[in-house]
């Protein structure tokens, strides 16, 4: 009797269970559960960021290889360029991974209207770190250090203020990487930006709430890959060696 009495309740619990994931219109229709579903979509996401990681680190070698062998001319080049910038896009960054975190724990308790405006502010704050970055970069075009034809470079003093002649070849070089990878942690910022945009639009639409906030988490591991390699980026190019 009362076996018959369990098996008859864990009939009905699995029944609607069964119908609560049918009726959860966030569940895709190739997953079992929204747990399978979310684990399968995390995993996805680490993925993508590993091979995001492989992508920034072949730049990052071939930076230290070539900072390496042109040691002088890589430290001119870094002289040249204003560490207060980069310090305050530093903390900017750092800002708005912050606000990325206080917007995936408001939504874990459904403050949708807190929710979006962390998103807002993170996506505020991405706008403040490319303003900036634009700044620099109209430097560089202003001093004639964008690589290319009208390349020029001779600032190089040591710390007594002697001019220290070097190669602007070399020198070109280092600006080139510059380019490369600031312009492409820049654009990786851009597509961000458009992420925390949609989501913040989507969660004021009510797509998100405390029980699917799954494309909140993923997107908040992204933008926080981006503000890592910067946190990299600012030493290497602004801090490190700076002295021939």
């Amino acid at each position: 009797m009362h076996d018959s009495q369990a098996t008859t309740s864990q009939a009905t619990v699995q029944v609607t269970t069964a119908e609560h994931e049918a009726h959860n219109p966030a569940l895709v229709h190739q997953f079992a559960d929204a747990e399978q579903q979310k684990n399968a979509a995390s995993l996805g996401m680490w993925l993508f960021l590993v091979t995001e990681i492989m992508f920034f680190g072949g730049m990052f070698c071939a930076y230290l290889i070539y900072r390496l062998k042109y040691f002088n001319a890589f430290a001119a080049g870094s002289q040249s360029l204003a560490i207060k910038w980069g310090a305050i896009n530093t903390a900017v960054l750092i800002a708005s991974s912050v606000t990325v975190v206080l917007a995936i724990y408001a939504i874990r308790f459904g403050r949708k209207k807190l929710t979006v405006a962390f998103l807002v502010v993170t996506v505020l704050l991405g706008f403040v770190f490319l303003g900036i970055k634009s700044i620099e970069y109209t430097d560089k075009f202003r001093e004639h250090h964008v690589p290319g034809a009208n390349f020029h470079f001779t600032e190089n003093f040591d710390d007594n203020g002697k001019q220290i002649p070097v190669n602007p070849n070399e020198v070109q070089l280092f600006f080139s990487l510059y380019f490369a990878m600031t312009g492409m942690h820049a654009l990786h910022m851009i597509i961000g930006i458009g992420l925390m945009s949609t989501l913040a639009v989507l969660t004021w639409r009510g797509h998100y709430s405390a029980e699917y906030y799954t494309p909140l988490e993923n997107a908040g591991l992204y933008w926080h890959l981006v503000d890592i390699i910067w946190i990299y980026l600012f030493p290497l190019l602004y801090l490190i060696s700076r002295h021939t």
